[in-house]
Formats: structure tokens, sequence, C-alpha cells
């Protein structure tokens, strides 16, 4: 079993590769880009579900049925 620091050197080599492949790709703000705006368009659709279910909910209210 090897011990912790050899491990620990291993992880932070892995962890070194896996940085530089990402800075040698072209596409990595794209994805970003790509969540953010998915993100904010998400955001969006529960504001207007919000508002369209406040607006079901007070005209229910102020109906008379007596």
């Amino acid at each position: 079993m090897p011990a912790l620091p050899e491990l620990i050197r291993a992880a932070a080599r892995m962890l070194r590769a896996r940085l530089a492949a990402a800075h040698r790709t072209r596409d990595a703000g794209y994805t970003t880009e790509t969540v953010v705006v998915t993100a904010l368009l998400v955001a969006l659709a529960i504001a207007a579900i919000a508002i369209i279910v406040a607006k079901v909910i007070a005209k229910a209210n102020g109906l008379n049925l007596g």
C-alpha cells in the first residue's frame, strides 16, 4: 500500500495533467457560457411561472361563489 505522501503526489500529478489538458482545449469557455445562459433562462422561467401562479391564485380568491 503506497504511503500517504506518495498518494498526494500522484493526485497532484493527475490534477496538473487534467488542468493542462483543459487549458489546451479551445471550447472550455463556451461550456461555461452555455451553463450560465441556461441557468439564467431557468431562473426567468421560474420567475414567470411564479408570477402566473400568483395571478391565478389572486383571481381564484377574488371569485364570489355565494
